[in-house]
């Protein structure tokens, strides 16, 4: 398996993961949180919450979204953080290997299925919803080249 595919995998599986005792605190507030807000001019078309996948220049990308805490994983960085609200939803990241393409990203558009965030560095990622349980659609089907045998 690449390490990019161990990677979407490891996005995904954040998906599954519980809430914590922050979200406990929430759950009497009435006001909508980042992730319930999408669409054009931060309207609540569609919750951010869940798994997301596509692809962006024939690479794979998976963003995982729960409550306030977000994963992406792109062009072989993984990039951890949490959901924002600056009058609509952002999506503020760190990356593990320092890289910076996909640290800051808005929510441009959202209609619960079809996800596009915008980041700073200027990539643009139309992402899908992914079902549980199933393998997102558009990943690579061979096997890279050129890797030595053990």
């Amino acid at each position: 398996m690449s390490v990019a595919a161990a990677g979407l995998v490891a996005a995904l599986a954040l998906t599954g993961c519980g809430s914590s005792d922050s979200d406990d605190a929430d759950k009497g507030k009435t006001s909508a949180t980042p992730t319930e807000a999408g669409g054009d001019g931060g309207s609540a078309s569609g919750s951010i919450d869940g798994a997301w996948s596509g692809v962006t220049d024939g690479k794979p990308i998976a963003l995982s979204v729960s409550g306030k805490t977000a994963a992406v994983v792109a062009d072989g960085h993984v990039c951890t953080g949490e959901v924002t609200d600056h009058g609509k939803p952002m999506l503020s990241l760190k990356c593990a290997d320092g890289n910076t393409d996909r640290t800051m990203g808005s929510i441009e558009s959202n209609d619960g299925t079809k996800l596009v965030v915008s980041w700073d560095a200027g990539a643009k990622d139309t992402l899908t919803k992914t079902e549980p349980g199933k393998l997102p659609k558009g990943l690579p089907t061979e096997l890279p080249t050129g890797i030595p045998a053990p």
